[in-house]
């Protein structure tokens, strides 16, 4: 018994060395950002709102007229894991950039964001700043998007190791992005801009900063499964999305896959594929009058749909799904439910149909889109001089828009209100329009310089 007892502590204490010694070759690899003492290695950015040292502790104060200020640091970083402790006063906003770049406009990069909004909950989203806005906001991430507590300090840690971005509050997972648009920059602290003056002089508040660089992809964390990954990668699959069962739609150099849609082989003029980039040309305007629609060689029933697309000031295309080309084989567009594409700002349909159902991501001439996640119009995060994503899923008769990772039109195309909405609509005259079991998918040539890439589905 004597023997087993000995035998028994001389295993613990091995393990416990063994875990120590473990836990301490991974805190030796952290490296401080912040002396507690001074603002050493950092430097402002573009503001003029104050940080200053209080008791081991960074504090920002918001100022009226400022614009959002940054305390940067004044080395650059590639691949890291971050970590930091944050407070912020509620109601204001702020974040933590990092692989970031000072601009003749200012601070821009990635951005992870702090939003003490308790109805939007995006906290650990990523913001691309000054560049392409919301490239990861919480909108399927229940659970990363309930991490952030108000009014209390939180652990934040972000992990950028070659194209793949993670942030993590309080140890729940926010975003897992897969991008590969900056690999270094500098970090900084964001206190952003107020615009009333009942936030003057409030506080955002860092502390316990550091940061690991050497062999951070073996203490890279799982992801967790709350997390859905994006990816912006140009015309190529992850493993993950492979493992999801995704497919290329465009392969990104040839037109396989892919017809015109009333004749045997692909668009002679009108179409070009260049750079990884599908575009349909200018030509006056006119509805299928050049090129003409393209559409998928096979057909789909239940499948999530992901195309990236890009518009020229004025423009009108569209995204067709459950397409049938044999209902419509004279002048004009084959017929099928459309994710609309359209710029809202300068092209006249915007203001036709029927309570704007004709704009940018509605179901065209039926439901008009709408944000159904964010409490803000969505049409805020359309870049009209960048790409923006379309997203249609089907799932037997439900369907979904999403844009710019935000949904903003649901129906149920089985549904009696579907049948009716389409008799007062445009596609009265065509039996059964919406509830075909299959149909293909269609890129629409309105006559407007249109450009698509990354075009990906999977089916269920």
């Amino acid at each position: 018994m004597v023997f087993k007892n000995i035998f028994l502590k001389t295993l613990l204490t091995t393990t416990l060395s063994v875990f120590f010694c473990i836990s301490s070759i991974a805190q030796t690899n952290w490296i401080s950002l912040f002396n507690g003492k001074n603002l050493k290695g950092w430097e402002i950015k573009q503001g003029s709102a104050n940080f200053e040292v209080i008791n081991n502790t960074i504090v920002a104060t918001t100022l009226l007229k400022s614009k959002s200020t940054y305390l940067a640091t004044k080395k650059q970083y590639g691949d890291f894991i971050f970590e930091a402790e944050m407070y912020a006063t509620p109601g204001l906003n702020s974040g933590i950039q990092f692989r970031s770049h000072d601009g003749e406009k200012g601070v821009y990069g990635y951005q992870c964001e702090f939003d003490t909004d308790p109805v939007r909950a995006w906290s650990g989203g990523i913001y691309d700043q000054s560049r392409r806005g919301w490239i990861y906001p919480l909108t399927e991430n229940r659970k990363g998007s309930a991490a952030f507590k108000n009014g209390h300090w939180n652990k934040i840690r972000i992990e950028a190791v070659g194209n793949k971005i993670q942030t993590f509050i309080n140890g729940v997972q926010c975003a897992n992005l897969i991008d590969d648009m900056d690999v270094d920059g500098f970090i900084a602290l964001q206190l952003h801009s107020i615009s009333s003056a009942d936030q003057v002089g409030k506080k955002v508040k860092w502390r316990n900063i550091r940061i690991a660089t050497e062999d951070v992809k073996k203490h890279q964390t799982p992801t967790q499964v709350n997390a859905n990954e994006i990816s912006y990668l140009k015309n190529t699959l992850t493993e993950d999305q492979v493992r999801k069962g995704w497919r290329l739609l465009w392969d990104g150099k040839t037109s396989n896959g892919w017809k015109s849609a009333k004749k045997a082989g692909f668009p002679e003029n009108g179409w070009v594929m260049e750079d990884g980039i599908l575009t349909v040309l200018e030509s006056g305007g006119g509805e299928a009058r050049n090129g003409g629609d393209i559409v998928t060689v096979d057909k789909f029933s239940n499948f999530e749909l992901e195309v990236d697309f890009m518009f020229t000031p004025g423009a009108n295309s569209g995204i067709k799904y459950f397409v049938d080309t044999s209902l419509n084989q004279g002048v004009g567009s084959s017929i099928g439910c459309e994710f609309q594409i359209l710029d809202d700002n300068l092209h006249p349909d915007a203001k036709k149909g029927i309570k704007s159902n004709r704009t940018l991501g509605s179901l065209y001439d039926l439901i008009r889109s709408e944000s159904l996640q964010e409490p803000r119009d969505q049409r805020r995060g359309v870049k009209p001089n960048g790409w923006n994503r379309a997203k249609v899923v089907v799932n037997g008769g439900k369907v979904e828009h999403w844009l710019n990772n935000m949904k903003i039109v649901e129906y149920d195309r089985y549904s009696q209100m579907f049948k009716y909405l389409v008799y007062y609509s445009k596609y009265s005259k065509y039996e059964n329009f919406g509830r075909a079991t299959e149909g293909r998918i269609l890129l629409q040539d309105h006559g407007n310089t249109v450009s698509f890439k990354n075009i990906k589905i999977r089916e269920f």
